[in-house]
């Protein structure tokens, strides 16, 4: 439960107390945010003393007063208008009229009341203005955290970046100087080890801009019957080199027609990145066997590997975006980190679910559910 203080600004301490009485107990239910609000309320008896409080500790909601000895309502609001603070001031006055409405809005005021006002009076204007706040509150809160999140994507994009541009650039430099010697073949090695690296960007890339599309649902989906094993061959032939170059077989299982309604282009990067994972994480004369199968209206894929296998703390972290398992069987492995975030977002849009079997050094399964029959792109 949030807590709103609120600061109520009269000459005259009957209404002072009737706002007390009023708010003592009252709280505000804001759904949109599910929250639930309470007030605590503070008095001051004219505009020197409310100038006093709101200069020491701000309230959240002032009730001013327009008519006080001293200085008026309409001069607090033209001393609160240089002051930098989250606050909203309601009008209370016993000459209402819409001129003084007009001039307490020009000069700040949130809303106005007019003497006298009932109890449901005062809870309503009340009631709205607290909704006010807690949904600016939660819109900072969100701006801030949007913020953080793009510093740490910032932070973890150049850190992924940096270190294979300095190795091609460490590699050109050997180039550059002749470090080797002037045969050409003598530099074959770290040719290729500069363009591994580059490869490696090049996926960084081409994998943030899927994920980019898939969050920002920009992305233009067109549902329609797609054949899963072509698919899934396709995925298998994208890897072939890789796997024959280890040894690792890639075979393909399907359980009778494995059509379902998809966009092409989604299933694709699905299986791209199953199948990748399930190569790059393999032991060298491994296997990989993928299934696909269908049952009671969904689809269901099984990517099975003969690889290194993870921990169960390692399986409740891959999901994340950037998160690589980091160990000594991983180390010399490449990979943006985005992979599974990006199967996961894919899984999430057919209403389905991943699950994943894994021990280590035994091999690792994941097995994918998605709805056959998705709800439309509009949806």
């Amino acid at each position: 439960m949030d807590t709103l203080r609120v600061l109520v600004t009269d000459d005259e301490m009957g209404m002072r107390l009737g706002v007390v009485r009023t708010l003592r107990n009252f709280t505000v239910q804001v759904p949109d945010v599910n929250e639930t609000v309470s007030f605590v309320v503070d008095q001051a008896e004219s505009g020197e003393e409310a100038m006093e409080k709101i200069r020491r500790d701000p309230p959240d909601i002032l009730l001013l007063d327009h008519k006080m000895p001293g200085i008026s309502g309409l001069e607090v609001l033209d001393q609160l208008a240089d002051m930098p603070i989250d606050m909203l001031t309601i009008m209370i006055t016993a000459y209402a009229s819409i001129e003084t409405a007009v001039l307490a809005t020009k000069r700040g005021a949130y809303d106005f009341l007019a003497k006298p006002f009932t109890p449901d009076e005062l809870k309503s204007t009340i009631r709205k203005t607290a909704a006010r706040l807690i949904l600016a509150k939660q819109a900072r809160k969100l701006a801030e955290e949007k913020q953080q999140v793009r510093f740490e994507f910032l932070r973890v994009l150049a850190h992924e970046l940096k270190a294979p541009l300095g190795a091609v650039a460490g590699y050109l430099g050997l180039m550059q100087n002749r470090e080797l010697g002037d045969q050409l073949a003598a530099y074959d090695e770290i040719i290729g080890r500069s363009l591994l690296r580059i490869d490696g960007m090049h996926k960084l890339i081409h994998d943030l801009l899927d994920l980019t599309r898939l969050e920002s649902g920009q992305r233009n989906r067109q549902l329609g019957p797609v054949d899963l094993r072509a698919v899934a061959q396709a995925a298998a032939e994208t890897m072939r080199a890789e796997a024959d170059a280890r040894g690792i077989a890639i075979r393909i299982h399907a359980d009778g027609a494995a059509e379902m309604t998809a966009d092409a282009g989604e299933i694709e990067m699905l299986l791209n990145n199953l199948v990748s994972n399930a190569v790059k994480y393999n032991r060298d004369g491994g296997s990989i066997d993928l299934t696909l199968a269908q049952r009671d209206g969904h689809m269901v894929i099984t990517v099975a590997d003969t690889g290194i296998g993870m921990t169960p703390e390692e399986i409740g972290r891959i999901f994340g975006e950037f998160v690589r398992i980091r160990n000594e069987r991983t180390s010399q492995i490449l990979g943006s980190g985005l992979g599974l975030s990006i199967v996961d977002k894919l899984v999430r849009l057919y209403g389905g679910e991943v699950k994943i079997e894994s021990k280590p050094d035994e091999g690792t399964t994941f097995t994918v559910v998605l709805d056959a029959a998705p709800a439309s792109p509009a949806a």
